[in-house]
This record gives C-alpha cells, structure tokens and sequence, in this order.
C-alpha cells in the first residue's frame, strides 16, 4: 500500500482514479495501477460487512484492457489461454488463465465475446503477455489497448440486482452468471456484466470513461435505501480471500524473470515494475522468484485447462492435470495463537511481526511457511481477517494428500532471524464462504423498477 494525503496544486496532486469523484472527506489513498484510490470510506469492518448484508459499489478502472477484432481473434486467445473455446457464445464471458511454456502463469482475466470475431480481455500483467504474443504472431486481426477510454464499476452482493434494476429501469433478470449485454442509465449506454468477485450475484460495468462518474453517482442514488457502501482499498481484497480469487503480486509472482521472458519484460515492465513484482515478504524461504510462480493447477484451476488445442505451455501442464502435487485451499488460524502474535506487543521482550488489520498491504507477496510434522509442505499468502467469520485466514497451495478439510498444519509468522510463531491452522475448502455467484436471481423478490 502506497499511502498519502492529496496535495493542492497541480504538480503535487495525486493521479486520482478516473471514474470516482473526490471523496474530500478521505484523507489516506493507496496505489491501484496507475492511480489512487481511498483507503476506506466509512471503516474496513463496516466496508467488509457491504457484501454479505447489501451491496458494495468498487472501481476496477486501472485494469488493462485489449479489445481484438478480426477473423482470427478467438484463434489467437486459444493459442495462449489454458481454455478450450469449442464453446463460446457472443455475450459470454471467461476466466482464461494464460502461461508461458513451462506452464507458469503470467496473468489471468475476463474474456467477453463481444461479437463474432470481437473480443476484450481485461487484466493486469496478462493483458501485457498478450499483447507481446500477438506482436510476435501473424494474425488475421487487429488489437488495440483501451485501457484509459473505458470504465469499471462493480455492485457486489445480494441487493446489487435491486438497485442495477432501478437505475436501468428495466429487468436483468434474463443474464446469467458470466454472461453480459447492453443497458443505459439516464441515456448512457454501457455493457453490464454479471459476474461475482465477492461470491455473491454481482455485475461489473463496461463504458466511456467519460461518462464514469454520471453512472456511479446515478448508482449511488439508488443504492442508498438499500445500503450501498463504497469499496475502499484497504477492504477490497478481503473478498478475495473468503471466496479464493488468488491474484498476482498478492498470491505469486507472474512468472516475468525466466530466461525467455527477458525481451518480455524488457519490452513491456520499468525497472521499477519489475521489481514491484518481485517484492516478497514472510517466513518462506528461496533462492529463485521462480519458488513463489505458479500453475493454474496449483492455484485451483484445473478445471480450467483444457487439453483439446494447443496453447503456450500444454505440454508442461498435461503431467500435472493428469497428477497435481499441489492445489489451493484455505487455512483458519488458531485464534489463540493469532492472540499471542498481538500479545507480544504488550510484553518486554521483541514482539512477533504485527498482523495488519485486516491484511497485509498490497503491493508485496507476504509468503509463509507452511509446515507438516517439521516438513515443508506449502505456502500461504494473503493472510486476512474476516469480521464475517471473526477467524483470522489465508489461501494456500499445499500438497493435496493434506488437503482434506480438517487437517491439521502450521504455519510460521515472522521473518527469518526474528523472532518467530508457529501457528496451528486447519485446512478448510476454498472457497471459504458459500459461492452464491449462480444463485438463481428470478427467485428473488421483484424490484419495484
């Protein structure tokens, strides 16, 4: 987390995110890309309650966006996506997870078919890989980067469907989970997606950067008899844990640093970027950034990939699919001994490395040792304590003979040469809280549109 007060004058002033107004009674800001969002709104605890009692309004704008257009635009996303497009209807979204060949992901995202031979994928640094691969590639297409030109708003959880309907005016009864089609508000005309980032029934809004504000404000209106917070920094990725959405320079490292990715991330990352990514912390121990790359096997994806075509790191994959050593899970603190790392701060003697509420910061991969019997046996990350659930979590990738639920492991808090707590955890299912993405909306009390 990158924070700061906004200064006056233009020089100084923060590269505030596009689509929201000016909060002016937020006065801390933490880095999302480009630009600066509020830490929190009203309070983290209050924020991560928005998306299990009503609804949370959150802005994704800084994610790259690349939109292709061509006969050969589905052709090129098969060439690099673990997913199999035998079936992808216009107006259907996916998550596609891509790699490089040896099977370590360099970025994931959203693929919306927006016409027959027109898609737009959004994502962080996968959006860059693709990139990079289409430039190297002969296709029969064109792509563009519409990053900055585009919006995205998301109302997560389970009034998001009554207030979308009041601000369209019109039933979104008909979109199923990950598919999308046009509406408007007040004459703005926009794509709304439906998706689930918190778990919940949840939609995400593509539009005209220009008009970004007019729609979250007309959201915001209707959204306040239903209880609509907005989503701050500090609170975002909590979601993330509860329902398993690992994500990179959190959960791994986008696998940016190998030989064959030199002229990649040359081409397309700072000095200073790349070594954003290699940020890391905790009580896991290597000797390459490689240690903390991943496979979508390893991160709960399998059922993403799909050997029916080929496509940039299949033949380091198909072993894995066929037997994975690892795959993700979550872990529930003991909460006597979370207790015991706070306590320290009350004793004489060096305290254990604070547990920041409700999560580390971002911008860094905090990485932990997870032992078994003495043994290695996983790494946890994203460590985050849910008010829900009032237990302190995180993600894991862990050997799968102790994935059942109800194992038991422990997990080493602090750094190496300080003091540090062996942890005991229980493996528990990822996602953690109930998926409630596909809940089907038409039984759902009717909007009074």
């Amino acid at each position: 987390m990158t924070a700061a007060r906004p200064q006056t004058g233009s020089q100084a002033s923060l590269p505030h995110a596009p689509a929201l107004p000016v909060a002016r009674d937020v006065h801390t800001y933490t880095q999302f890309g480009a630009s600066f969002e509020p830490w929190e709104y009203t309070d983290w605890i209050d924020e991560s309650m928005s998306w299990k009692d009503a609804l949370y309004i959150g802005d994704w704008s800084p994610l790259a966006k690349m939109r292709v257009k061509g006969r050969d635009a589905l052709k090129f996303f098969a060439a690099i996506a673990v997913n199999s497009f035998g079936r992808f209807d216009v107006g259907q979204a996916k998550h596609i997870v891509l790699c490089n060949r040896a099977g370590k992901i360099m970025g994931e995202g959203v693929l919306m078919r927006l016409a027959e031979d027109d898609v737009l994928f959004t994502s962080g640094p996968g959006v860059a890989w693709a990139d990079y691969q289409f430039r190297k590639g002969d296709y029969d297409a064109e792509a563009s980067q519409i990053g900055p030109r585009q919006f995205i708003l998301q109302l997560q959880g389970p009034h998001s469907l009554f207030v979308m309907e009041k601000a369209t005016g019109e039933s979104l009864r008909d979109i199923a989970f990950m598919r999308f089609r046009d509406t408007q508000i007040g004459g703005i005309r926009f794509k709304v997606l439906r998706q689930g980032m918190a778990g919940e029934v949840g939609y995400e809004l593509h539009g005209p950067i220009e008009h970004a504000q007019e729609v979250f404000q007309a959201l915001m209106a209707h959204g306040r008899e239903h209880g609509i917070r907005r989503l701050g920094g500090r609170t975002k990725m909590v979601n993330h844990v509860e329902a398993c959405f690992p994500t990179p320079s959190v959960d791994y490292v986008p696998a940016l640093f190998g030989d064959e990715e030199k002229e990649f991330a040359a081409a397309y990352f700072s000095a200073n970027a790349q070594a954003n990514y290699r940020n890391t912390d905790g009580s896991y121990e290597y000797s390459d950034i490689s240690a903390l790359y991943r496979t979508p096997v390893e991160l709960g994806w399998k059922k993403n990939v799909k050997l029916d075509h080929d496509f940039i790191g299949r033949a380091a994959l198909e072993p894995e699919v066929a037997d994975p050593k690892r795959t993700m899970v979550t872990l529930v603190w003991n909460a006597d001994d979370v207790a015991d790392v706070y306590g320290s701060l009350f004793r004489e003697d060096t305290p254990y490395r604070y547990m920041e509420m409700p999560r580390n910061l971002l911008g860094c991969v905090f990485a932990d040792a997870v032992r078994k019997d003495g043994r290695l046996v996983g790494v946890s990350t994203s460590r985050c304590y849910s008010y829900y659930f009032r237990q302190m979590l995180s993600l894991c990738v862990l050997d799968v003979p102790l994935c059942a639920p109800g194992t038991e492991v422990n997990v080493i808090w602090g750094r190496p040469g300080a003091p540090q707590k062996t942890i005991r955890a229980t493996v528990a299912p990822a996602p953690y809280k109930k998926d409630n993405r596909r809940a089907d909306v038409s039984r759902l009390a009717p909007s009074s549109i």
